[in-house]
């Protein structure tokens, strides 16, 4: 095997564990959780956590923070979330049976808007992915790019986006529920923070999901999402 090939026959294995998984699908809300909560979370005890979330830090998918006596973790940065969300996208799906109401309105809400790391995602993500498609504000020829009259709807929208060394302007995101792209980049997280900001959407406590207020009117998208 050559050296690649066993560098990333490694990097996978931290993946193919059901509780680094877990962790690493928890941390794609974009906060810094606790060792606590990530094991109260998956369910093992403080060592064992912390066995895991060192393999981790180690591999490079995850980042430490360290404030005061606690020690907070975090993905590494959004081509590790971007990652993590293409992998859990492609990865066999299955039909989960919601036994109560509350359980319904959880998975629809998730489903409909959410958070995606830094980026939104679920239905109202791919659906402004293909509404600025459609208008020509992104361009698909050639990868993914934003075209001029891409650039002056932002501006127009009053979006400020934060060009960062080694991020793209734009990006694209296996959607995890839709199967389809959503936008990631520093536009698709420029976006997120801006429809956060103005009370677009919100967050539903205890998770990603987002209720979406504004959004659709203010995006120009289908009132279907």
């Amino acid at each position: 095997m050559s050296a690649e090939g066993e560098e990333l026959a490694g990097w996978a294995r931290m993946l193919a564990d059901g509780t680094r998984a877990t962790v690493c699908l928890a941390l794609l809300d974009g906060r810094a959780w606790t060792a606590t909560e990530l094991a109260k979370l998956a369910k093992v005890s403080r060592p064992t956590i912390s066995e895991h979330l060192n393999l981790l830090v180690a591999g490079g998918l995850l980042t430490e923070v360290r404030q005061g006596r606690h020690r907070y973790m975090k993905l590494a940065g959004p081509e590790t979330a971007e990652l993590i969300e293409g992998l859990a996208a492609l990865a066999p799906r299955r039909t989960e049976v919601a036994n109560s109401l509350s359980a319904v309105s959880k998975r629809d809400a998730f489903a409909r808007a959410r958070t995606c790391y830094d980026h939104l995602a679920g239905r109202l993500g791919v659906a402004l992915a293909d509404a600025m498609t459609e208008r020509g504000l992104i361009d698909w020829s050639d990868g993914i790019a934003l075209t001029p009259e891409g650039q002056a709807w932002l501006e127009d929208l009053g979006v400020q986006v934060e060009v960062r060394r080694g991020r793209p302007a734009v990006r694209s995101c296996l959607d995890v529920t839709e199967r389809r792209p959503h936008i990631a980049g520093a536009v698709g997280a420029a976006l997120c923070s801006h429809a956060l900001h103005h009370g677009w959407v919100t967050h539903i406590s205890g998770g990603r999901a987002l209720k979406v207020n504004g959004a659709v009117q203010a995006f120009g998208l289908s009132s279907g999402v």
